[in-house]
C-alpha cells in the first residue's frame, strides 16, 4: 500500500500552487503564535500570569491552529474531497485567532466581557469545524481511514465545552479544583489528545514510509471509543467532584491509546524511524504515555480531589512541552516539505534541512525535559528549562528555513549534481557526535548554573582531615541522617575516637531546602527536598559541632552533635554560631547611596474589577535597605515590602505564588479566611501553587511569607498589605500606605541576622522598606485637604503607635472597625501591635512639614519616621 492510500500525500508529489499558497498562508497564524510563546518565555518575568499565559499561547493558539488546519487537510485526502468551502475554512482560521486572542487579553487584562466573547467565538468556531467535518464524512468518497476524521468530529466537540469550563475558571470559582479537572479532560484529553491520536493513525505510517499495519483501522475504531467514552467520563467525574471516576476515566483513556498504540509500534518495527520528524513524532508520544501515568498515580494517591488537581496541574507543562509541542514540530517537518512540494529534487532538499542535527536536538530537549522533572536546585531547573526552548527554538528557525529554501528552489530550480547519501557508518558515527554533543551542551548549561550559584549546585568540602591528634583507627563509620521540621534525626552521632565518619544525609521536608556544615569546615551543599549526599567528616578525634545553615534554621534548632567516644570534649551546637564576617553598620539619619528613589507611598484607589488576579514571585534581591548597608532581601515580586493589593468585600483574590529562590517559601494571606493546609504550605524552588480567596471582611490584612522561622523570612522582606475597603468608604483628597517593618542587618551582602530578630535588637525601623526615606523625599498635601493615611505594622515584632507632629485625627479606623469618626472629639495616636492595620484621616489647618512617626521615640529614632509637606 503506498502512502497516498495511507492518508497523506507522499513527499514526491506536486502541489498545485493554489494549494501551496494557501496552506503556507493559513500556517503564518501558527508560526504567530509560536513566536509568541517564545517571547513571553524569554520575558516571563514582567508579564501577568506567566505560566498560564505560555501554557495557553501554545495550546490554544499554535495547537489550536494546527488542528483547524491540518485536520482539514487529512480530512480531504482520506475523502478524497473534490471541492473546498473556501468561505467557512477562513472564517473557522479567523474565529479562532480572534477569539483566542480575546480570551488571552480578557483574562491577562482581567476583562470579562473580552474573555466571553473571546471563547463564545473559539466554540462556535470549533463547532462549525466539527460540522464541516461531520458533512464531508457523510458526502464524501468513503475511505479505509475515515475513522480518523471521527477523532476530529469527537475533538471538536469537545472543545466548546472546554472553552465553556475556562470561562467559568477564569472567575475564580470556589469549585475551582473540579472544575479545572474537568476542561484539562475536555481540552488536553479531548481537543488536542483525540486529534493527535486520530493523526497518527494515517500520519505515522506515512512518516515511516510504510504500508500501515492491518489491524491499523480496527484498532482505530475500538480505541476511538475507549478514548471518546473516557474524555466524556472525566469531563462529568471532574465537574461532579468524583475522584475514583476521574482516576477511572484516566486509566480507560490509557488503554485506549494502548490498543491505538500496538499498530503504531509494528510499523515502527518494520521501518524504524529515520528522519526528525519521526524521532521527535516518537519522543512526544512516549511523553504522552508517560504523563498520563503519571496522572493516574497522583489522582489515585492523593487525599481528595483538590490535592489530586493540583498534582495534575503540575503535569500540564510537562503535556505541553514534552509530548505536544514535539510531536507539532515533527509533524510540521514532515508536512511543510509536502505541502510546498516542488518535485522530488526540491522536497529532498527541504527534508534536509528538517533533519539537521536530528539527534542533537532530540536529545536536548528530551534530556533536558527529564532533568527537569528531578528535585534539582532552582538554578539548575531554570538552565535546563531554557535548554529545552533553545532546542524547540532551533526547530523552529530550521522549519523556517525549509520554507523559504523551497519556494526559493521552486523559482529558481534546483542546480544540477545531488550529494550522495551518506555511508552508514560515517551516520552513526554522526549520530554518536550528535549525541555527544547534546550531553556536553545540557552539562554546560548545569554547569553555568553551578558558576550562579555553587553552593545550592556542588555544595561546600573542606576534605576530611584528624581531629584532635587521635590516631587514625583505619575504621569507617557510616551513619545515616534525615533533615526535616528543622532538625537532623539522629541529632547525636557516636563514633569511636578515631573513626572516619561517613554520614548519608537525606532531605526528607517536602518542601525546604537544607543542609549541614560542621565546625571542621565539611558542608554537604544544599539540598533540594528528596535529594540525598554522602558526607565525608573525616577521621573524628573529638566532638564535633553541625548545623543546617539555611538563614534562621540553626536558630531554629537545627543542630548536630557528633561525640567521639573515648576522646576530648569539644564544643558543642547550642553555643554562639561560628564566627563569621561582622555585620553590617550604617546610619539611620545619613544619606541614601546614589540613584535613591522612595517608594511611592500614595495609595491608588480599589479597581473596578470584582477578580484580581496577580502572580507573586519569589526573588532574592541585593538591596541597599539603609544608607551604606546593602542586604540580601528575599522578596514577593522583587521589593520589600512585596506589592500592595486592594479590592473591595466580596473580590476574589487568584494569586499564583511562584518560587524562584533558592530556598522554600510560602505565602499566608491574613484577608482570606480558609485551611492553610494547602494554600499557605511551603513550596521548593522552582515549584509553584495558586492561592484563592474571597475578601469576606474589610480590613487592611497583612500578608508574609509562610515558612519558618517567620521572623526572619518576615524581617528579611517577605511582607505587605491587601487593603480591603470598607462599605461605603468616603473619597479623600490623598491617600498613602505606610507599612512599619524592622531590620536586623547580617554582614554587609548576606540576609538578616536571626540572633538579633529572637533577641529583639533591630538595626532599623522603617515605613516601607527603607529609614527616614519620607524625610529625604516627603508626602505632600495642601491646606485643607483630606488626608487619609493606611498604616499596617508588619513586624515581625514591635508595635507601632504612630503619630502625625501637629496634626490630630478626627477619623480612626482600626481592625475592621471605626473607633473614631468626625465629630467634637479628636486622636493623637493610632495605636497598632504587630500584624495590625488601620487608617487615620485629618486636614492640616496650615502650611508646613509635619513628621510622621512611631511615637515609641526610640523605635523613631531608629528610622520609623518621614514627612509630610503641606503647601497652600
Amino acid at each position: 500500500m503506498n502512502a497516498l492510500t495511507v492518508g497523506a500525500p507522499t513527499p514526491t508529489t506536486r502541489r498545485p500552487s493554489g494549494r501551496r499558497r494557501k496552506m503556507l498562508v493559513c500556517s503564518i497564524p501558527l508560526f504567530a503564535w509560536m513566536l509568541a510563546e517564545l517571547v513571553v518565555v524569554v520575558i516571563h518575568r514582567w508579564v501577568p500570569m506567566p505560566r498560564w499565559l505560555m501554557v495557553h499561547l501554545l495550546l490554544l493558539g499554535a495547537v489550536t491552529n494546527a488542528i483547524v488546519v491540518w485536520s482539514r487537510y487529512f480530512s480531504d485526502a482520506v475523502l478524497r474531497a473534490a471541492g473546498e468551502n473556501r468561505v467557512r475554512d477562513w472564517l473557522i482560521l479567523g474565529g479562532v485567532n480572534l477569539g483566542a486572542l480575546g480570551v488571552v487579553f480578557g483574562l491577562t487584562a482581567n476583562v470579562p466581557a473580552l474573555l466571553w466573547g473571546g471563547a463564545t467565538v473559539v466554540g462556535a468556531a470549533a463547532l462549525v469545524h466539527a460540522g464541516g467535518l461531520i458533512h464531508g464524512l457523510r458526502k464524501g468518497l468513503p475511505g479505509r481511514f475515515a475513522v480518523a476524521i471521527r477523532y476530529y468530529i469527537a475533538a471538536g466537540l469537545a472543545l466548546p465545552v472546554g472553552v465553556w469550563l475556562g470561562v467559568r475558571l477564569g472567575s475564580a470559582p470556589p469549585d475551582f479544583d473540579r472544575l479545572l479537572i474537568a476542561h484539562l479532560g475536555a481540552n488536553l484529553l479531548g481537543w488536542v489528545g483525540l486529534t493527535i491520536a486520530g493523526t497518527l493513525i494515517t500520519l505515522w505510517p506515512t512518516m515511516l514510509r510504510t504500508r500501515a499495519d492491518d489491524k491499523a483501522v480496527p484498532s482505530g475504531r475500538q480505541a476511538w471509543w475507549v478514548l471518546t467514552l473516557s474524555v466524556a467520563v472525566m469531563v462529568i467525574g471532574g465537574y461532579l467532584g468524583l475522584r475514583w471516576l476521574v482516576v477511572a476515566a484516566l486509566f480507560a483513556y490509557a488503554i485506549g491509546l494502548g490498543i491505538l498504540t500496538g499498530p503504531l509500534v509494528r510499523a515502527a518495527l518494520g521501518r524504524r524511524p529515520q528522519s526528525f520528524a519521526t524521532w521527535s513524532v516518537m519522543a512526544g508520544f512516549v511523553w504522552w504515555i508517560g504523563t498520563l501515568v503519571a496522572a493516574v498515580v497522583a489522582l489515585a494517591m492523593a487525599p481528595d480531589l483538590a490535592a489530586g488537581a493540583e498534582s495534575i496541574r503540575g503535569l500540564v507543562g510537562p503535556f505541553a512541552v514534552g509530548f505536544v509541542a514535539q510531536v507539532l514540530v515533527g509533524a510540521l517537518s514532515y508536512l511543510l516539505p509536502v505541502v510546498i512540494g516542488g518535485g522530488p529534487a526540491v522536497v529532498r532538499r527541504m527534508v534536509a534541512i528538517t533533519d539537521r542535527s536530528t539527534f542533537t536536538r532530540i536529545a536536548l530537549v528530551n534530556g533536558s525535559a527529564l532533568l527537569f522533572l528531578l528535585p534539582l536546585p532552582s538554578v539548575v531547573l531554570v538552565a535546563v528549562s531554557l535548554v529545552v526552548y533553545a532546542g524547540l527554538v532551533w526547530t523552529l528557525i530550521l522549519l523556517v528555513t525549509t520554507v523559504i529554501t523551497g519556494l526559493r528552489l521552486i523559482r529558481t530550480g534546483v542546480p544540477a549534481g545531488e550529494k550522495p547519501e551518506v555511508d552508514p557508518l560515517v551516520e552513526r558515527r554522526t549520530h554518536r557526535g550528535q549525541l555527544t554533543l547534546a550531553a556536553s551542551l545540557i552539562a554546560l548549561a548545569v554547569v553555568a548554573a553551578a558558576l550562579v550559584d555553587p553552593v545550592a549546585v556542588v555544595g561546600r568540602y573542606a576534605g576530611p582531615g584528624t581531629t584532635g591528634g587521635i590516631a587514625p583507627t583505619g575504621r569507617t563509620t557510616t551513619v545515616q541522617v534525615a533533615a526535616h521540621d528543622m532538625v537532623f534525626t539522629p541529632s547525636v552521632i557516636e563514633v569511636p575516637a578515631g573513626d572516619r565518619l561517613v554520614i548519608e544525609l537525606t532531605n526528607t521536608d517536602p518542601a525546604q531546602v537544607h543542609d549541614l556544615v560542621l565546625a571542621n569546615g565539611v558542608s554537604s551543599g544544599r539540598l533540594a527536598p528528596g535529594a540525598s549526599t554522602v558526607v565525608d567528616v573525616g577521621v573524628v578525634g573529638a566532638d564535633l559541632d553541625g548545623w543546617c545553615s539555611i538563614a534562621g534554621h540553626r536558630q531554629m534548632g537545627m543542630t548536630l552533635v557528633v561525640r567521639a567516644i573515648g576522646g576530648p570534649a569539644g564544643e558543642h551546637a547550642g553555643h554562639a554560631a561560628a564566627p563569621g564576617e561582622p555585620a553590617a553598620t550604617g546610619n539611620v539619619a545619613g544619606t541614601p547611596g546614589p540613584g535613591f528613589r522612595a517608594r511611592d507611598a500614595v495609595l491608588p484607589p480599589a479597581p473596578a474589577t470584582t477578580i484580581h488576579r496577580h502572580t507573586f514571585t519569589v526573588s532574592e534581591t541585593d538591596a541597599e535597605v539603609a544608607p551604606g548597608v546593602r542586604q540580601a532581601l528575599w522578596t514577593f515580586n522583587g521589593t520589600a515590602p512585596g506589592p500592595a493589593l486592594r479590592g473591595k468585600v466580596g473580590d476574589v483574590f487568584e494569586i499564583t505564588f511562584v518560587n524562584d529562590g533558592r530556598i522554600g517559601h510560602g505565602i499566608d494571606f491574613h484577608a482570606g479566611a480558609l485551611a492553610p493546609d494547602k494554600p499557605m504550605r511551603v513550596i521548593a524552588p522552582g515549584e509553584q501553587l495558586t492561592y484563592r480567596f474571597t475578601a469576606e471582611r474589610a480590613g487592611i490584612w497583612m500578608y508574609h511569607c509562610s515558612a519558618v522561622p517567620m521572623s526572619l523570612h518576615i524581617a528579611n522582606g517577605m511582607f505587605g498589605a491587601v487593603i480591603i475597603d470598607p462599605p461605603d468608604l468616603p473619597p479623600v483628597d490623598k491617600e498613602f500606605l505606610l507599612v512599619q517593618s524592622e531590620q536586623y542587618w547580617g554582614p554587609q551582602g548576606a540576609a538578616g541576622d536571626a540572633d538579633k530578630i529572637g533577641a529583639r535588637t533591630p538595626d532599623a525601623v522603617v515605613f516601607n522598606g527603607y529609614p527616614n526615606q519620607y524625610r529625604h523625599e516627603p508626602l505632600t498635601a495642601r491646606t485643607g485637604d483630606r488626608v487619609r493615611i493606611w498604616v499596617l505594622n508588619a513586624g515581625p515584632n514591635e508595635s507601632i503607635a504612630f503619630h502625625v507632629v501637629g496634626g490630630q485625627f478626627d477619623t480612626v479606623w482600626s481592625e475592621g472597625d471605626w473607633r473614631l469618626r468626625p465629630g467634637p472629639g479628636g486622636s493623637q495616636t493610632l495605636g497598632l501591635v504587630a500584624s495590625q492595620g488601620g487608617f487615620v484621616e485629618l486636614v492640616m489647618p496650615e502650611a508646613g512639614n509635619y513628621s510622621l512617626v512611631n511615637h515609641q521615640m526610640s523605635l523613631a529614632e531608629k528610622g520609623a519616621g518621614g514627612v509630610l509637606h503641606v503647601t497652600d
